[in-house]
């Protein structure tokens, strides 16, 4: 990706970026990490995870901050960006031995300024629950290991409840805990409950009361992350055979499924709203998935390795939330007639504004913008928005969002501006396949409104995507595929917007053939510089690599080209509005809050950006010493 400001990538570390609503800039003051601030050597430890409470307290801070490095864990007072962050005086820390926390969870339901609730999921498999204002260890679950021997990749309270909550394994298993049960003395026996396509559900068969109430086996390998929808009813799993499979969480039902391109999924989050899911993992992709309909509608290519967080940015998603999704099981002409016009672009900064609206009768056109954010191993932070022109791109032209270009519409050039059709076109036969991947965008379009679209929308709002040389772009292939490309720029002014970009992901993804030989898959591969599986070069680990992969692709075949896995050239392709190189280390960590968004590193570091406007510590940057705490921006 394209640094901005020019063409060439650069490894220089960003503490600020633009976005339409303003500049978030980093708080360097606000940072928080182990009190000697020395870098921790990340190799061989789990993940850095974050999570937050606030515990309404009347001094008007009441944000609370725990995070684990290696076998460390710290409670502090997180004051964001009001004031200097004091690492000096954690309220809580924990070093465990011959374990190591690998993620964590607040029950917002009963924290209070005196006690917290806090679950802790452990690398040898077990779950703690402690309070760490009270300084208390109150039960340990799974605590002789005879439920689930490995790793807990993911711990979550259930919405609602003060007692459930649900842990995930990365043997696949997924279990619900009642914190007022004991696990008992002995390995749980199950019976069946519920069995479907690749997922079984199992009660525990006990004369009194125990832990788990439910086991879950979903997949194959690791169960990665699971998120429940805004309302609680709902369960999407991400797991390491690449599936997204979305729970009914009460009946064990399984709603729908999706297939990453190849590789496993490792993270997944839910709109606002409930009405879409976005997954990111080893493809190195960002996926957006519609509960409604049960399907791919775009994919987003900008990070350049494994994609490890996903997460919605409630402040700046403008959508009517005032109805349910169910009720949105008509045309898309309802749907719009129901949604009604965002109000102002100060919406952001506005904490009843998260999901805005005017009256529907407003004659103005609709605004329909969900804003996500992913991070991943190459420690790039990518922003990506998505608009009507993609969730609705049938619809008139007249009716898509004006400030986001699609490449099939035709805009009249303004003033010292030339304008020139979009048009690529990529063929590649590899031996052994008869695929090709064609990609023609030009100024109209003859497809029936209700087919596939020929021309597919690519949202190309990134500016710094841009060939500042304006030359044009060459993609070479080696072994016995062949391949053309050509590309035709629009320029506006001395740019060239989005061709570079466009032409490389198209080639790179159509020629991703399931049959090609070794050579030609290593040649041309993803980087994975810096992914987990690149710190151990061994021999055995890498034939190990090579077997998985060729299951891998074997697995993926089955599934490319059908609505659980579309091709590349079958869905429209996001660009990010904002991709910048934030840390040195793989991220980790990505939360949007009401005044900041937080991002955490796997050295150790949680960092804190402004968001445009708000209280900050601008000028610690230059002179920290000095550096009025509280400056307004």
């Amino acid at each position: 990706m394209a640094a901005e400001g020019g063409g060439k990538e650069t490894n220089d570390i960003k503490t600020q970026f633009t976005t339409r609503e303003g500049v978030y800039k980093l708080l360097t003051l606000s940072e928080y990490s182990r009190p000697n601030r020395v870098p921790f050597n990340s190799q061989g430890s789990n993940p850095v995870k974050v999570s937050f409470v606030n515990v309404n307290d009347q001094s008007g801070n009441g944000d609370r901050i725990c995070f684990n490095v290696g076998r460390e864990l710290y409670f502090y007072i997180y004051k964001g960006v009001r004031k200097a962050a004091d690492l000096s005086k954690p309220i809580d820390k924990r070093i465990y031995k011959g374990t190591q926390p690998t993620c964590h969870d607040f029950n917002p339901l009963t924290a209070t300024a005196e006690s917290v609730s806090l679950l802790v999921g452990f690398s040898a498999g077990q779950v703690q629950l402690i309070d760490p204002i009270k300084k208390e260890t109150s039960k340990l679950f799974n605590e002789e290991r005879l439920i689930d021997k490995s790793r807990v990749t993911c711990v979550r309270w259930v919405p609602g409840s003060e007692s459930l909550f649900l842990v995930a394994h990365s043997s696949g298993s997924m279990y619900l805990y009642n914190v007022e049960n004991t696990c008992g003395t002995t390995a749980p026996h199950y019976q069946l409950l519920k069995q479907g396509e690749n997922y079984a559900v199992h009660t525990c068969k006990s004369k009194s009361a125990r832990n788990p109430l439910l086991r879950w086996t979903i997949g194959e390998g690791a169960l990665n992350e699971f998120a429940f929808s805004p309302d609680g009813k709902f369960l999407a799993c991400a797991s390491q055979d690449g599936f997204l499979r979305v729970f009914g969480f009460d009946a064990a039902e399984l709603h729908g499924t999706m297939k990453s391109y190849f590789g496993g999924l490792l993270c997944v989050c839910w709109s606002p709203d409930g009405r879409y899911i976005v997954s990111g993992g080893e493809d190195d992709l960002v996926t957006v998935w519609s509960f409604l309909d049960c399907r791919v509608i775009a994919r987003g290519h900008g990070h350049k390795s494994w994609v490890s967080v996903v997460a919605f940015d409630h402040c700046t998603t403008s959508v009517d939330d005032g109805d349910p999704p169910s009720e949105f099981s008509g045309s898309d002409e309802d749907f719009h007639e129901q949604i009604h016009f965002a109000a102002g672009r100060d919406r952001a900064n506005s904490s009843q504004s998260r999901l805005s609206k005017r009256n529907s009768t407003d004659s103005r056109p609709v605004s329909v913008t969900y804003r996500f954010g992913s991070v991943g191993q190459d420690t790039q932070l990518c922003l990506w928005d998505l608009t009507e022109d993609i969730l609705f791109p049938h619809l008139p032209l007249s009716r898509a969002r004006t400030h986001t270009n699609v490449m099939s519409a035709t805009s009249p050039p303004t003033t010292g501006q030339t304008i020139t059709t979009v048009s690529i076109t990529t063929t590649t036969n590899s031996s052994g396949t008869n695929g090709n991947d064609n990609v023609s965008n030009s100024s109209s379009s003859g497809n029936p409104p209700n087919s596939l679209p020929g021309t597919l929308p690519r949202s190309n709002s990134l500016p710094q995507s841009a060939n500042p040389a304006g030359g044009s772009t060459t993609n070479s292939h080696t072994g016995s595929s062949s391949s053309s490309s050509t590309t035709t720029t629009t320029t506006k002014g001395n740019g060239i917007i989005d061709s570079t970009f466009i032409a490389n992901s198209v080639s790179k993804f159509a020629t991703l053939s399931l049959h090609e030989s070794r050579k030609e898959r290593h040649e041309k591969d993803h980087k994975r510089n810096y992914s987990m599986g690149h710190i151990s070069n061994k021999s055995s680990d890498k034939l190990n690599q090579l077997s998985s992969s060729r299951t891998a692709k074997a697995e993926a075949a089955k599934t490319l080209g059908t609505t659980l896995c579309p091709r590349m050239e079958e869905v429209p392709l996001l660009e990010p509005l904002v991709c910048k190189k934030i840390a040195h280390e793989r991220l980790t960590v990505l939360i949007f809050l009401e005044d900041c968004l937080v991002t955490a590193c796997q050295e150790g570091f949680v960092c804190t950006w402004a968001r445009p406007g708000k209280v900050g510590l601008l000028s610690s940057h230059n002179n920290p010493a000095n550096s009025p705490s509280g400056t307004v921006v």
